[in-house]
């Protein structure tokens, strides 16, 4: 996944950053200020972080990789905004280590659940992390994308193994080891207290159409970016997404 604002990268992030986009601003709106902090658990080498920089906002990118925090750092200088961007070596089950508890207005939790131990934990510490009044974005592997990818490929045995296992796995060879449901995402963040605000499909075609069809068909990419955008917001497309993404507020 490459920077939210380049355009053949937004295929994959657009829902997801204009979703997030929109949030940062309300919350920007309800703190009274113009600079929010911002915690990026598993941020990696930037993709939403250094575009959240670019917005004004501090960001802080906790991330278990040497080598990715290193590609952070390289990439915020490049942007111009390593001023507003902290790389801190760590991950979300050891999160108060290394960041502090109630400290961010907003927290994303972006393709972590998929790889901790425990995914409620996980949670619970991204929460906890959020200030009073605060904004979670969660983003994980969704279920039914893989297993309609594994049956369009003609891989019928792996895919009812995916629909069937309890971690949505399609076997030992799968690199994913764990994927959600919309309704196992809401569940987990409703334990924490709280609110679901809003549940969007992410790359509901995007993984399925052709990469040669949509770098040769005039206006294929922007058609399909409006299409991902429209089907984003239908719960009957959330069981057959790539990703999940989920949007929560404490009030």
């Amino acid at each position: 996944m490459s920077d939210p604002l380049r355009p053949r990268a937004s295929l994959r992030t657009a829902v997801v950053w204009e979703v997030l986009k929109d949030a940062l601003e309300r919350r920007v709106k309800a703190a009274g200020r113009d600079a929010l902090d911002v915690l990026d658990t598993g941020g990696g080498t930037g993709n939403f972080a250094v575009p959240v920089a670019r917005l004004g906002h501090h960001v802080t990118v906790v991330d278990p990789s040497p080598n990715a925090l290193f590609a952070l750092e390289r990439r915020a200088a490049e942007a111009g905004v390593a001023d507003r961007v902290r790389a801190v070596q760590g991950d979300v089950h050891g999160l108060f280590d290394v960041v502090e508890r109630g400290g961010y207005d907003t927290v994303l939790c972006h393709g972590v659940l998929e790889y901790v131990d425990d995914p409620a934990e996980g949670i619970r510490n991204a929460v906890d992390a959020l200030r009073p009044a605060g904004t979670l974005s969660l983003l994980a592997a969704g279920l039914g994308g893989a297993v309609l990818a594994r049956a369009l490929a003609g891989h019928f045995t792996e895919a009812h193994q995916a629909l069937t296992d309890p971690a949505g796995r399609w076997g030992e060879g799968d690199p994913m080891p764990r994927r959600f449901t919309a309704d196992q995402l809401t569940e987990l963040v409703s334990a924490t207290g709280l609110q679901v605000g809003a549940v969007h499909g992410v790359r509901v075609f995007a993984d399925l159409v052709p990469g040669v069809l949509v770098d040769t068909e005039p206006g294929a990419m922007e058609a399909l970016l409006k299409l991902e955008a429209a089907a984003a917001e239908q719960p009957a497309f959330h069981s057959v997404a790539t990703q999940l993404h989920v949007l929560a507020e404490r009030d």
